[in-house]
């Protein structure tokens, strides 16, 4: 086969003009063509000069590109515009527009009255001492002193304390016949019935080896007397030790540093309270014993003889020791305290730091609610 012939034919075939290297040919017959078979199947309508590109949107919603938002034309519509020989096409009324996000329209104010509870509470919540949390201090620096008396006192009027007082060296011996065991049987029946709910009779039907009572009438009324007052005492001291423990739980949780404070308020008040009636009993102890019972009792209900049994139970001896226990018990507790809630600077930065965390824990749930 020759080469030369088949060129030739080709050539007869095909009589194409002749073009430079570097030039194109024109498919633009082409293009016409392959447009009209398209159109006639269906798929894109013909439009004049060929081009399906510059062909008018079809009905799918297309995006929209910033520049034909703002009412301009993008560079790549202008190119296909002037390609295709005409202007800008107009917006076809098929074009796909986004709706609008301006919700201001919508927005409905709150009523004032909401509006001002809600202001309320917020000035509330930011106040950097709250009136509830101020009072709750004053309430646990004045508890303080009752309950730490209250504690000193029931850990006195004990059997162990008892028993500690008649063994150790120095205590007086009963001058009427009493042994160490006879004093701790008797006066742990004392002790027992203060601090029980049993009637008068538990004492009143006491009776010696002789079958004497061990108890006059007018010692068991007096005992009772004394069962009533340690009694509300101590029901007093409960009451204020459970409305502290919850007040110190309000100040944990909204008041940070609160408890510190009041504690450390309620035990330099203690202090005071110690030293001013170590003095007036110092002084005094005679009146100083003689205007306690009268505070509690009546007069003639708490004196008694010497050879009674209250007295040999119970001598000057006792109530002396025993008044110095309950003063070092409380002034222990009361230094521990100061010790423990003393306001150092590192203390009170913690505090600030906490409370400032809390504050704006709780303003967040507000502006959440």
């Amino acid at each position: 086969m020759q080469r030369a012939g088949s060129s030739s034919g080709i050539a007869q075939r095909h009589n194409l003009p002749r073009r430079k290297a570097s030039t194109l040919p024109d498919v633009s017959r082409v293009d016409d063509d392959e447009s009209e078979d398209r159109a006639d199947d269906g798929d894109v309508p013909a439009v004049a000069g060929g081009r399906a590109a510059d062909a008018a949107p079809s009905t799918q919603a297309l995006p929209r590109t910033p520049a034909a938002d703002d009412g301009g034309t993008s560079p790549e519509r202008a190119d296909d515009d002037s390609r295709a020989g005409g202007g800008a096409h107009p917006a076809s009324a098929d074009t796909y527009d986004e709706p609008t996000t301006d919700t201001g329209a919508l927005s409905v104010r709150p009523p004032d009255k909401d509006v001002a509870r809600r202001a309320a509470v917020r000035d509330q919540a930011v106040s950097a001492k709250p009136a509830l949390a101020r009072f709750l201090q004053v309430v646990v620096a004045l508890f303080f002193p009752v309950i730490v008396v209250a504690a000193a006192v029931r850990a006195v009027a004990t059997s162990s304390f008892l028993w500690l007082e008649y063994n150790r060296p120095g205590f007086p011996a009963d001058q009427y016949g009493f042994s160490l065991d006879d004093r701790m049987t008797y006066g742990s029946y004392a002790l027992d019935y203060v601090l029980n709910f049993a009637p008068p009779r538990y004492l009143g039907g006491l009776v010696t080896p002789e079958g004497a009572p061990l108890f006059l009438e007018s010692e068991v009324g007096h005992m009772a007397d004394v069962k009533s007052v340690l009694g509300l005492s101590f029901f007093i001291a409960l009451v204020m030790f459970v409305l502290a423990v919850i007040a110190c739980a309000y100040l944990a949780r909204r008041y940070k540093g609160g408890i510190r404070r009041a504690l450390f308020s309620g035990a330099v008040l203690t202090l005071v309270g110690i030293v001013v009636l170590t003095v007036l009993a110092v002084i005094g102890w005679e009146t100083f014993f003689t205007q306690v019972h009268a505070l509690f009792f009546a007069d003639g209900t708490w004196t008694f003889r010497v050879d009674d049994t209250l007295i040999r139970l119970f001598p000057e001896q006792f109530w002396t020791d025993s008044a110095v226990i309950i003063a070092l018990l409380v002034l222990g507790a009361t230094i521990v305290t100061i010790l423990a809630t003393w306001p150092t600077r590192a203390r009170r930065e913690r505090s600030m730091l906490a409370q400032d965390a809390a504050q704006a824990r709780y303003r967040e749930a507000l502006e959440a609610s």
